[in-house]
């Protein structure tokens, strides 16, 4: 279930938009001020944030620029203000889109849809493990600010296990997704491929860990 972390010290306003987003399927946390905010967000993974600006002690914006100290999360700000100077403050310090009080709960809801699909084509499209970067869109690997030229398979393979990042991979598995092919004999193909794939990538070829005996994981530690 989606999960969303509503954010505002009116009381009324928490319960208007957790009424509609229960209706769009969400699972809904609420928090009064800035402290409760940062708290749940340290302690759980949310799909979206609704952000109020204007909150007595640490406002939106403050809050906002601990979160991204972090996470990535989207965030939705809700304000009071019009004015293109709070929306452009609120953009630079990381917030996905602004809505105006008073507002209609469903054009909410319609924006919330709207971050939600643009974070998840920004996150297919770019996968990254620290100066590694891979762009599925344009087959571009860059690691520590180079390109990194690899042949169609060893690039699939790669996606295929940054894309299940700490999840053990069969080799069977791994041919069947890759290949395109049921598993029948050889595995040395994914071996030889993996191998190839670790000369090229360098110093990073420790991303890709053998498990003996089973197959291969994506492991990116900070």
């Amino acid at each position: 279930m989606k999960k969303m972390l509503i954010v505002d010290d009116d009381a009324h306003i928490r319960n208007l938009v957790k009424v509609y987003a229960e209706l769009d399927g969400f699972e809904c946390s609420e928090a009064g001020d800035a402290d409760q905010a940062l708290k749940f967000v340290s302690e759980s993974d949310y799909d979206i944030l609704i952000l109020d600006i204007m909150m007595p002690g640490r406002d939106g914006y403050a809050t906002l620029a601990e979160i991204r100290k972090y996470s990535q999360v989207p965030v939705i700000m809700l304000t009071a203000r019009s004015e293109e100077y709070d929306k452009l403050m609120g953009f630079s310090l990381g917030a996905d889109d602004y809505v105006s009080k008073p507002f209609s709960p469903k054009e909410l809801m319609a924006r919330v849809g709207a971050v939600l699909k643009r974070s998840r084509n920004e996150r297919n499209l770019i996968i990254k493990a620290g100066e590694l970067s891979i762009r599925t869109d344009t087959r571009l690997v860059v690691a520590g600010g180079k390109t990194i030229n690899l042949p169609p398979k060893e690039f699939d393979l790669l996606v295929k296990l940054a894309q299940n990042e700490h999840i053990v991979l069969t080799r069977e598995q791994l041919m069947d997704s890759v290949w395109g092919y049921e598993y029948y004999g050889d595995s040395r193909t994914v071996d030889t491929h993996v191998k190839s794939l670790r000369e090229h990538l360098g110093e990073y070829r420790k991303l890709i860990q053998t498990v003996w005996g089973v197959g291969y994981k994506f492991e990116h530690k900070e």
